[in-house]
Protein backbone atom coordinates (compact mmCIF):
# COMPACT_ATOMS: atom_id res chain seq x y z
CA UNK A 1 0.00 0.00 0.00
CA UNK A 2 1.80 3.12 -0.98
CA UNK A 3 1.77 6.57 0.95
CA UNK A 4 -0.36 9.38 -0.51
CA UNK A 5 1.52 12.18 -1.83
CA UNK A 6 2.01 15.23 0.28
CA UNK A 7 0.19 18.26 -0.46
CA UNK A 8 1.08 20.77 -2.70
CA UNK A 9 1.69 18.25 -5.56
CA UNK A 10 4.91 16.21 -5.84
CA UNK A 11 7.67 19.06 -6.81
CA UNK A 12 6.76 20.25 -2.45
CA UNK A 13 9.24 19.54 -0.16
CA UNK A 14 9.39 19.80 3.77
CA UNK A 15 9.99 22.92 5.79
CA UNK A 16 13.35 21.39 6.57
CA UNK A 17 16.02 22.23 3.90
CA UNK A 18 15.39 20.51 0.79
CA UNK A 19 16.74 20.71 -2.48
CA UNK A 20 13.81 22.15 -3.78
CA UNK A 21 12.35 24.64 -1.21
CA UNK A 22 11.59 28.07 -1.78
CA UNK A 23 9.99 31.19 0.24
CA UNK A 24 7.62 33.26 -0.85
CA UNK A 25 8.64 36.88 -0.17
CA UNK A 26 7.76 38.56 2.68
CA UNK A 27 5.66 41.60 1.62
CA UNK A 28 6.33 43.44 5.03
CA UNK A 29 9.86 43.68 4.32
CA UNK A 30 11.16 45.70 1.68
CA UNK A 31 15.13 47.01 0.82
CA UNK A 32 15.89 50.17 2.20
CA UNK A 33 16.83 52.95 -0.63
CA UNK A 34 20.29 54.04 -1.29
CA UNK A 35 21.69 57.58 -0.85
CA UNK A 36 22.26 59.57 -3.69
CA UNK A 37 23.26 62.77 -4.64
CA UNK A 38 19.70 64.23 -4.53
CA UNK A 39 19.25 63.05 -0.54
CA UNK A 40 18.95 65.77 2.26
CA UNK A 41 19.95 64.44 5.89
CA UNK A 42 19.24 68.24 7.24
CA UNK A 43 22.62 68.58 8.11
CA UNK A 44 24.97 71.45 6.48
CA UNK A 45 28.34 71.08 5.99
CA UNK A 46 29.77 74.48 6.94
CA UNK A 47 32.72 75.47 5.55
CA UNK A 48 36.28 74.47 5.88
CA UNK A 49 38.28 76.41 8.53
CA UNK A 50 41.84 77.45 7.86
CA UNK A 51 44.64 77.25 10.19
CA UNK A 52 46.20 80.10 9.43
CA UNK A 53 49.36 79.11 11.17
CA UNK A 54 51.76 81.97 10.38
CA UNK A 55 49.09 85.34 11.30
CA UNK A 56 48.99 83.08 14.88
CA UNK A 57 52.34 82.31 15.12
CA UNK A 58 53.50 86.16 14.63
CA UNK A 59 50.75 87.26 16.65
CA UNK A 60 51.98 84.61 19.66
CA UNK A 61 55.54 86.00 19.15
CA UNK A 62 54.73 89.23 19.17
CA UNK A 63 52.15 89.18 22.27
CA UNK A 64 54.89 86.70 24.08
CA UNK A 65 57.94 89.16 23.27
CA UNK A 66 56.24 92.00 24.53
CA UNK A 67 54.77 90.95 27.63
CA UNK A 68 58.11 88.99 28.67
CA UNK A 69 59.91 92.34 28.04
CA UNK A 70 57.65 94.50 30.11
CA UNK A 71 57.39 91.68 32.85
CA UNK A 72 61.01 91.59 33.37
CA UNK A 73 61.41 95.60 33.64
CA UNK A 74 58.40 95.42 36.10
CA UNK A 75 60.58 93.07 38.01
CA UNK A 76 63.58 95.23 38.19
CA UNK A 77 61.58 98.12 39.01
CA UNK A 78 60.19 96.23 41.78
CA UNK A 79 63.89 95.06 43.16
CA UNK A 80 65.06 98.80 43.47
CA UNK A 81 66.07 99.27 39.94
CA UNK A 82 65.37 102.22 37.26
CA UNK A 83 62.92 101.48 34.55
CA UNK A 84 63.84 100.81 31.32
CA UNK A 85 64.65 103.61 29.06
CA UNK A 86 62.30 103.39 26.30
CA UNK A 87 59.37 102.78 29.16
CA UNK A 88 60.31 106.18 30.44
CA UNK A 89 60.64 107.77 27.24
CA UNK A 90 57.15 106.14 26.22
CA UNK A 91 55.73 107.69 29.81
CA UNK A 92 57.37 111.01 28.71
CA UNK A 93 56.46 111.24 25.07
CA UNK A 94 52.55 110.41 25.91
CA UNK A 95 52.46 112.67 28.67
CA UNK A 96 53.70 115.54 26.79
CA UNK A 97 52.79 114.87 23.26
CA UNK A 98 47.79 116.26 22.44
CA UNK A 99 45.90 113.20 21.13
CA UNK A 100 45.32 115.28 18.35
CA UNK A 101 48.79 114.73 16.89
CA UNK A 102 49.52 113.22 13.43
CA UNK A 103 51.55 110.81 14.65
CA UNK A 104 49.48 109.88 17.56
CA UNK A 105 46.47 109.23 14.81
CA UNK A 106 48.57 107.75 12.70
CA UNK A 107 49.68 105.28 15.17
CA UNK A 108 46.36 104.42 16.74
CA UNK A 109 44.87 103.81 13.22
CA UNK A 110 47.64 101.49 12.29
CA UNK A 111 46.67 99.40 15.61
CA UNK A 112 42.88 99.34 15.44
CA UNK A 113 44.04 98.40 11.62
CA UNK A 114 45.97 95.76 12.86
CA UNK A 115 43.37 94.57 15.39
CA UNK A 116 40.35 94.55 12.77
CA UNK A 117 42.83 92.05 10.52
CA UNK A 118 43.16 89.97 13.70
CA UNK A 119 39.93 89.55 14.39
CA UNK A 120 38.52 89.08 11.06
CA UNK A 121 41.53 86.03 10.40
CA UNK A 122 39.86 84.92 14.25
CA UNK A 123 36.16 85.15 12.80
CA UNK A 124 36.15 83.93 9.28
CA UNK A 125 36.78 80.77 8.04
CA UNK A 126 38.58 81.80 4.92
CA UNK A 127 39.45 78.88 2.30
CA UNK A 128 37.78 80.31 0.13
CA UNK A 129 38.60 78.08 -2.64
CA UNK A 130 37.42 75.28 -1.33
CA UNK A 131 33.94 74.15 -1.51
CA UNK A 132 32.05 72.04 1.49
CA UNK A 133 30.19 68.85 -0.44
CA UNK A 134 27.04 67.53 1.23
CA UNK A 135 27.86 65.10 3.97
CA UNK A 136 26.16 61.82 4.19
CA UNK A 137 27.91 60.88 7.14
CA UNK A 138 28.54 62.80 10.25
CA UNK A 139 31.95 60.92 10.67
CA UNK A 140 33.11 62.48 6.90
CA UNK A 141 33.30 65.61 5.67
CA UNK A 142 34.46 66.41 1.60
CA UNK A 143 35.59 69.48 -0.25
CA UNK A 144 36.36 70.01 -4.06
CA UNK A 145 38.63 72.71 -5.26
CA UNK A 146 36.69 75.70 -6.69
CA UNK A 147 38.90 75.26 -9.92
CA UNK A 148 38.61 71.39 -10.28
CA UNK A 149 34.76 72.40 -10.35
CA UNK A 150 34.53 74.71 -12.51
CA UNK A 151 37.01 72.40 -14.80
CA UNK A 152 34.47 69.57 -14.34
CA UNK A 153 31.48 72.06 -15.69
CA UNK A 154 33.83 73.05 -18.98
CA UNK A 155 34.33 69.66 -19.92
CA UNK A 156 30.37 68.78 -19.42
CA UNK A 157 29.74 71.89 -21.19
CA UNK A 158 32.09 71.25 -24.41
CA UNK A 159 29.78 67.88 -24.82
CA UNK A 160 27.37 70.25 -26.18
CA UNK A 161 27.09 70.01 -29.74
CA UNK A 162 27.10 73.53 -31.31
CA UNK A 163 29.84 74.96 -28.25
CA UNK A 164 33.19 76.74 -29.65
CA UNK A 165 34.43 77.85 -26.48
CA UNK A 166 33.27 77.88 -22.79
CA UNK A 167 34.52 80.03 -19.98
CA UNK A 168 33.47 78.88 -15.90
CA UNK A 169 33.84 80.91 -13.24
CA UNK A 170 33.05 79.09 -10.31
CA UNK A 171 31.77 80.91 -6.51
CA UNK A 172 30.57 79.82 -3.71
CA UNK A 173 26.93 81.45 -4.15
CA UNK A 174 26.96 81.33 -8.18
CA UNK A 175 28.40 79.91 -11.41
CA UNK A 176 29.05 82.09 -14.37
CA UNK A 177 29.25 80.39 -17.74
CA UNK A 178 30.25 82.33 -20.85
CA UNK A 179 29.73 80.34 -23.85
CA UNK A 180 30.70 80.60 -28.07
CA UNK A 181 28.44 79.19 -30.27
CA UNK A 182 30.20 78.63 -34.41
CA UNK A 183 26.58 76.61 -35.10
CA UNK A 184 23.10 76.04 -34.27
CA UNK A 185 20.62 78.37 -32.37
CA UNK A 186 21.89 80.10 -29.46
CA UNK A 187 18.45 79.10 -28.18
CA UNK A 188 18.82 75.43 -28.52
CA UNK A 189 22.74 75.55 -27.74
CA UNK A 190 21.51 77.67 -24.41
CA UNK A 191 18.29 75.31 -23.48
CA UNK A 192 21.17 72.18 -23.95
CA UNK A 193 23.64 74.32 -21.87
CA UNK A 194 20.99 75.21 -19.23
CA UNK A 195 20.14 71.23 -18.88
CA UNK A 196 23.74 69.79 -19.01
CA UNK A 197 25.18 72.28 -16.23
CA UNK A 198 22.07 72.32 -14.20
CA UNK A 199 22.69 67.94 -13.69
CA UNK A 200 26.32 69.04 -13.57
CA UNK A 201 26.14 71.69 -10.59
CA UNK A 202 24.08 69.07 -8.86
CA UNK A 203 26.10 66.21 -9.44
CA UNK A 204 29.41 67.89 -7.80
CA UNK A 205 27.16 66.89 -4.54
CA UNK A 206 27.93 70.28 -3.17
CA UNK A 207 26.26 71.34 0.26
CA UNK A 208 25.29 74.23 -1.34
CA UNK A 209 24.11 74.72 -4.96
CA UNK A 210 25.53 78.09 -6.61
CA UNK A 211 23.07 79.52 -8.87
CA UNK A 212 23.00 79.34 -12.47
CA UNK A 213 24.21 82.73 -14.70
CA UNK A 214 24.90 81.79 -18.78
CA UNK A 215 25.83 83.82 -21.33
CA UNK A 216 25.92 82.31 -25.17
CA UNK A 217 26.70 84.08 -28.17
CA UNK A 218 28.45 84.13 -31.44
CA UNK A 219 32.07 84.71 -32.20
CA UNK A 220 32.97 87.82 -33.23
CA UNK A 221 34.14 88.15 -36.89
CA UNK A 222 37.83 88.83 -38.05
CA UNK A 223 37.61 91.67 -40.54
Amino acid sequence: MSAPAPEGGAGATERGGGVGEWDPPDPTTRDEPRPTLSDDDGRRAGRFWSTRRVPAALTALVVLGAAGLLLYDIAAVRAGRPAMYWRRELAVQLARQPLDNPWVLVAAGVAMALGLWLLALALTPGLRGLLPMRRQSPLVRAGIDRAAAALTLRDRAMEVSGVRSVRVRMGRSKVKVRALSHFRELADVRNDLDRVLTAGIRELGLDRAPALTMRVRRPVKKR
